[in-house]
């Protein structure tokens, strides 16, 4: 059996139910779960707060020499600290969130994380779940099992919605889902690693699917696979 560790790709547009199922997934299976929406979240939070141009490079670059992330389970929620800071919740407003989706569009952001998102995950023990837009395509095309998770978008847009809801954060629904349908834009017609299902992901709807059938479809999958390695 290979020494590395098994290796899981959830990619999929926001409000699909990647946080869900990942989380869900690495408790019951025991893998690490590396969030590398929240790495690029991270990025944005701390050039917000420094003032930096998200189009400004050479900042950008500076930056990223800076940036010490590690996640962190408490309770029922994995927990992103940046510098030792709890984040989790700084990152999760939608300024942030859009900030997020103009810095990852940045080939210097992209390609000076690349290594960060690939040593967390190689570093976790049995195996490691990592959700985001680029993972089967870029970051691991070689991961052991890929899955493009989608949603139609209002259902995607409620789901947001109610997120931020139980957050405290307000806004309304036409706002998140004007919000979502820009995202959505910028993220698949980037240049740099575009939003998009790999070739070999198996893709899942899950508009109308509970989120404990996804969990336990994906779960299969990932035994069947992992039998097949050894």
């Amino acid at each position: 059996m290979s020494t590395r560790p098994f290796i899981v790709a959830i990619d999929g547009p926001a409000g699909a139910g990647k946080s869900s199922v990942s989380k869900l997934l690495a408790r019951r299976m025991g893998f690490a779960l590396v969030d590398t929406g929240a790495i690029y979240r991270c990025v944005a939070l701390m050039a917000t707060r420094e003032g930096i141009a998200f189009d400004d490079d050479a900042a950008l670059e500076s930056l990223l020499s800076r940036v010490h992330i590690h996640f962190q389970v408490v309770g029922e929620e994995n927990h992103v600290f940046l510098a030792g800071q709890d984040v989790s919740g700084d990152i999760r407003t939608p300024e942030i969130s859009m900030a997020a989706s103009r810095v990852s569009g940045r080939p210097v952001v992209r390609a000076g994380l690349l290594q960060l998102q690939r040593r967390l995950a190689l570093e976790a023990g049995k195996g490691a779940i990592l959700e985001g837009r680029d993972i089967g395509t870029v970051v691991f095309p070689d991961a052991d099992a890929k899955f493009f998770l989608e949603a139609n978008p209002e259902v995607r847009a409620r789901r947001r919605f109610e997120e931020l809801f139980q957050k405290g954060v307000e806004s309304t629904l036409e706002e998140v889902l004007a919000d979502q349908m820009k995202r959505d834009k910028d993220d698949s017609a980037r240049a740099v690693a575009p939003l998009k299902a790999a070739e070999d992901a198996l893709r899942v709807d899950s508009s109308s699917s509970p989120l404990s059938e996804v969990v336990h479809s994906l779960e299969a999958e990932i035994l069947r696979r992992m039998a097949a390695r050894k």
